[in-house]
């Protein structure tokens, strides 16, 4: 007989390697969720990172798991689940255990190629200028910085300046993770342009997103918290010129993966992003990132210590390697 398959979840903590702060807090550490799939030959392994920005908790999310008794194979887990992190990790779990079960790797199962070496973002927290100055100064030489803003527009301004100032050749990417209103953005806008920002995420809160319905922006716009498996893609196309696509929101790889293609249907600039996180959460994600115009899986780079094995991060980018999942 058959084993019946068995989920349990795992939770862990992995400090940062300083505190990292965005318009809704600091945190010190990473407490991720692992969960695994057995079925008496073979282990899958996924990591999620419960949000608490839509309700999630490390206790609830990893209880769901531990609850999960099937069905275990991702479409009927898709159907049997909501978006989220719980989700999430189970749905890689499932990719890692099929890898196993089918002798291939994730990118055969998925019908991509196996990624290459991606072009990372490298997030700055949302810092007061004279550490803000510091760190863009150490980070100068990448090729692509994301900066974490708040609420106080002025100094939001005052944060672009100090980092356009110390690294002229990077490209930005802005995060206000919904700080902001319209009034906000429009004081914002001048600063951004003059600072060739590449692209905005997230200005206003989700719930005000129809404010954005008719604006035309100088700089592309990018839905995080206003997206997560794709149900208001219309919508977003509407008021969005990006999407920044997360497994944590999506649900998992699965519904990832389908995203991206219908978000590029749409004529949607695909952003793939990460919280922070080890490299076994990065992994799957890494399948997306030849259709991404930004890239955004730094998560590992935030923390004291990896995971071991963890994915290559060299030269500004992020490389496969076999042995952290899939």
């Amino acid at each position: 007989m058959t084993p019946v398959p068995v989920a349990q979840a795992k939770v862990e903590r992995w400090p940062l390697a300083r505190p990292f702060t965005i318009a809704r807090g600091t945190k010190t550490a990473a407490e991720v969720v692992v969960a695994t799939i057995a079925d008496g030959e073979h282990v899958g392994r996924g990591e999620c990172m419960p949000y608490r920005r839509f309700g999630e908790s490390t206790a609830q999310v990893a209880a769901a798991i531990d609850a999960f008794d099937g069905p275990f194979e991702r479409a009927g887990l898709i159907k049997a689940m909501p978006p989220g992190a719980a989700r999430n990790a189970l749905d890689c779990a499932l990719w890692d255990l099929e890898t196993k079960r089918e002798g291939k790797r994730a990118w055969q199962l998925a019908g991509v190629d196996k990624p290459a070496g991606a072009t990372t973002a490298f997030t700055l927290s949302l810092l007061e200028p004279a550490e803000l100055r510091d760190r863009a100064q150490a980070e100068r030489r990448r090729p692509l910085l994301k900066i974490k803003l708040g609420s106080d527009v002025e100094a939001d301004v005052e944060r672009l300046r100090i980092v356009r100032s110390a690294a002229p050749d990077a490209r930005l990417v802005v995060d206000a993770n919904e700080g902001w209103n319209m009034a906000a953005l429009d004081a914002f806008m001048p600063a951004a342009v003059a600072a060739d920002v590449a692209l905005i995420e997230q200005p206003l809160p989700a719930a005000a997103d129809a404010e954005l319905a008719h604006y035309q922006p100088p700089i592309p716009l990018a839905a995080d918290e206003s997206i997560h498996d794709g149900e208001n893609l219309d919508a977003i196309a509407q008021r969005y010129q990006a999407v920044n696509i997360k497994l944590d929101k999506t649900g998992g790889l699965t519904k990832a993966l389908a995203l991206a293609q219908e978000a590029e249907a749409r004529g949607l600039i695909v952003m793939v992003g990460c919280m922070v996180c080890t490299s076994l959460a990065i992994a799957p994600a890494l399948l997306l990132a030849a259709r991404a115009r930004f890239v955004d899986l730094d998560g590992p780079l935030l923390l004291a210590k990896d995971r071991s094995p963890g994915l290559d991060y060299r030269n500004n980018q992020v490389h496969w390697r076999d042995g952290v999942w899939g």
